[in-house]
């Protein structure tokens, strides 16, 4: 049981059925969810505010 266990499950997922359209998809998703968790504790989430 690594720790990265769940991304090579995911990329396995989409090697075999052939769903690479879904890459941009996951990619985009994990950079917002680690927007939202830098920016909460950050003294910049007043700033950021602003662009949504």
């Amino acid at each position: 049981m690594g720790k990265f266990r769940l991304v090579r499950e995911l990329w396995e997922f989409l090697k075999y059925r052939k769903r690479y359209w879904l890459l941009p998809i996951v990619i985009v998703l994990l950079l917002l969810g680690l927007l939202i968790i830098f920016t909460e504790s950050s003294i910049l989430s007043p700033f950021l505010y602003t662009f949504f």
